[in-house]
């Protein structure tokens, strides 16, 4: 993909606004994409979005909701792969930042492929990598093998796999020091200047060339123009000798050093042994060497002595000076007012950084022992036509015209992982602790969780894949399952949605009581299985002596009255039934209506077998006997037939 330059602001501005980081930010980055992925291969291209310390800097709850609009954006406007925003949209540690980066330089110095062409000696055959970014530094490199096993438990395990699948493995040392980018340590610095005299209007600032007026957010004050901010100005004196003494307290190598050995903030490092650990420095350590003072040798090495002294010549000329020399694009079209503005702190830190932090040889001050050994960086990098490159440290932008950054790190791992390995117990691509036998249970695998290839004929396997690749499958599959359970259950048929409902009754069994009265009036349930009333499949199975009703002279009255739950049970019908308190005068409305007895016998039906002359017992309840009617032919008689119906109509007539 051809270079992009990085997209201002990044992503960590938009914490006060996540909704804008989407049309804001992403946008122009996705349509960047797009214009280079074939339109057939979107959908397989897997798409990752990850940040680095300007979004470590904000809150978590920050962080996730500008996360959640950056997965969100990219799933409604592009059609990239994007299966789990947990692993694809994260803030990744600088630990992590720091090994891409390795990952990167090296793979495109040829040390992965052709390590005998990359002998540094004492069987070392990986480049170191430095990275400066505005929020943080990060260095990774692989210790000598004495340093190695000294502080093997402080290393981490790569494991990575070639194009022809054979397996490599790399123990690489990485640390990260947030608030050590070059901007934090800035606004560091101008905290520390303008608490040593907080009454003062100007404070003399060497960091800033000769002349220039800015406030303490570092815009420029002009000419009798006052700044939007209350606070002193800033006031440039171009010693850049006394900004490199003002710097360097900021690297804090005054903290204590829990675990020895320490380079800055008290953060353990191994000791770097510089004879084989050469490095490459990216972003701010190429921005800071080669921008003004590399401008037109974008390949010759780093020496320290001839850096220094046109940084010294630069920030001691006047800032008006400066403005002209921009107008005429001395230092090229990239190199603008903020460039220069800048640039003088940017050198002390690096300066400060590089040498008194890390311990990187003053090449041109300090002789370096290994300066007659053959340093294969010389020869890819081609700087060795003018002057030997036998120094430990090279900024780089770009090796062979690809730019080096952690992001191509990141997608040379994930590739690696695609690789079908050379055997079928080979280990999995990716990075964790480093251990005995490599098999931490917090290994880092580079698109998500490892499956072991068992054998050749996996194509077989899809079912055992089914839920280990995506937990998240489970859910959506079980809502599956009961949308066809319920469809197939509506499809089946009355007959067989009730012969269900009785098996099912038959397993977990029927509670009596007084819940039986509302089984009976049926209800929702009712309209789905096809439910009749209880009495009605008694008669239909031939059972209709079982249904015949006694005699109430062995049951007390209290027994049926209306505070006895049995009573009501076992005489109500669903309809309104009277009742006639016993010991009570019957009611008059009784008198004069018609015999039920009598009607039936109108209609066909005979008496019931029971001894009664009338439908009202001694107690004064009447008795249900529609269940028991049947027609003068034999046929039993439902409540609401029509038969029934039409016998009733005709014997009222």
């Amino acid at each position: 993909m051809d270079e992009k330059d990085p997209s201002r602001p990044g992503i960590s501005t938009f914490g006060d606004s996540p909704h804008s980081v989407g049309p804001d930010h992403l946008h122009e980055l996705l349509s960047h994409a797009l214009k280079h992925v074939p339109p057939e291969d979107v959908p397989h291209t897997p798409l990752f979005l990850l940040a680095t310390a300007g979004m470590r800097i904000l809150d978590e709850p920050k962080q996730k909701a500008v996360l959640a609009e950056v997965c969100d954006f990219a799933r409604k406007n592009t059609k990239f792969q994007l299966p789990d925003c947990g692993l694809h949209v994260q803030v990744i540690p600088g630990e992590t930042e720091g090994l891409y980066g390795w990952i990167a330089a090296n793979y495109l110095l040829g040390g992965f492929d052709k390590p005998a062409d990359h002998a540094h000696g004492k069987d070392h055959y990986t480049y170191g990598f430095l990275d400066m970014g505005g929020a943080s530094s990060q260095i990774a490199f692989a210790p000598n093998a004495t340093e190695a096993a000294k502080h093997a438990e402080d290393l981490t395990l790569l494991r990575l796999r070639t194009v022809g699948g054979t397996p490599l493995e790399y123990k690489v040392f990485v640390t990260t020091w947030l608030g050590f980018g070059v901007n934090q340590a800035r606004e560091r610095y101008v905290k520390a200047l303008l608490e040593s005299n907080p009454d003062a209007r100007e404070l003399p600032d060497p960091c800033l060339p000769l002349g220039l007026k800015v406030d303490q957010h570092g815009e420029r004050i002009g000419s009798g123009s006052k700044s939007k901010h209350a606070g002193p100005l800033l006031v440039g004196t171009g010693e850049f000798t006394e900004c490199l003494h003002r710097t360097y307290p900021l690297l804090e190598k005054e903290k204590a050093c829990l675990d020895q050995p320490c380079l800055i903030n008290g953060q353990h490092t191994p000791a770097i042994d510089f004879d084989v650990n050469h490095f490459v420095g990216v972003s701010e350590y190429w921005h800071s060497t080669h921008e003004i003072f590399e401008m037109a040798h974008t390949d010759r090495v780093y020496d320290f002595k001839t850096y220094q002294n046109r940084v010294l010549e630069f920030c001691s000329q006047d800032w008006d000076d400066i403005e002209k020399l921009l107008a005429k694009k001395k230092w090229g079209k990239k190199v603008d007012e903020t460039t220069a503005q800048e640039i003088c702190f940017k050198a002390s830190w690096l300066i400060n950084m590089l040498h008194d932090g890390i311990g990187v040889p003053r090449v041109g001050l300090e002789e370096h022992k290994g300066s007659d050994s053959s340093n294969s960086t010389k020869a890819l990098l081609g700087s060795a036509k003018k002057k030997g490159f036998l120094d430990p440290f090279q900024p780089v932008n770009k090796i062979h015209g690809t730019e080096v950054s952690w992001t191509l790190g990141k997608m040379v791992l994930y590739a690696s992982s695609e690789v079908q390995p050379v055997s079928t117990g080979a280990l999995p691509v990716g990075f964790g602790p480093n251990m005995p036998g490599g098999k931490a249970s917090d290994f880092q695998y580079p698109g998500g969780t490892y499956l072991p290839l068992v054998d050749g004929s996996d194509k077989d396997r899809w079912h055992d894949r089914l839920f280990s690749e995506n937990s998240r499958r489970i859910p959506g599959f079980v809502i599956l399952v009961l949308i066809v359970c319920v469809v197939g259950f509506l499809l089946c048929g009355q007959e067989r949605r009730r012969n269900l409902a009785r098996k099912v009754s038959r397993l977990i069994g029927r509670k009596s009581g007084k819940h039986s009265a509302s089984r009976r009036r049926g209800g929702l349930a009712s309209k789905f299985f096809g439910s009749t009333p209880a009495y009605e499949r008694v008669l239909e199975d031939g059972q209709a002596d079982e249904l015949e009703l006694g005699s109430l002279d062995n049951f007390p009255d209290q027994e049926y009255s209306d505070s006895s739950e049995e009573g009501h049970m076992g005489l109500a019908s669903g309809r309104a039934t009277p009742q006639v308190k016993a010991g009570l005068p019957e009611p008059s409305y009784f008198d004069h209506r018609p015999d039920v007895v009598a009607q039936g016998a109108g209609l066909g039906l005979g008496p019931p077998s029971a001894g009664f002359t009338n439908a009202m017992t001694r107690g004064g309840l009447m008795s249900r006997t529609d269940s028991r009617e049947r027609l003068a032919g034999g046929r039993r008689s439902r409540l609401n037939s029509p038969s029934r119906l039409r016998a009733l109509r005709e014997n009222a007539d």
